[in-house]
């Protein structure tokens, strides 16, 4: 249950995170909705949590967390 609940946490910091990057910094989303600059701000987060470099993650990727969710 703990793992969960980590897993969980860091799930909604992220989701906090891009949504406040996209919400000040509006002129970085594309018309499309991209956000590349988004995009490379959660890989360096990722990087600073360690979490870029572990093959066995606590943390699965955003595409495994899509069939979890």
């Amino acid at each position: 249950m703990f793992m969960l609940d980590k897993l969980n946490s860091y799930i909604q910091l992220k989701q906090q995170i891009h949504d406040a990057l996209r919400v000040q910094n509006p002129d970085w989303v594309e018309p499309s909705g991209n956000c590349p600059t988004c995009d490379s701000y959660e890989s360096r987060f990722a990087k600073l949590l360690g979490l870029s470099n572990r093959t066995n993650s606590v943390i699965p990727s955003d595409a495994a967390l899509e069939g979890i969710l």
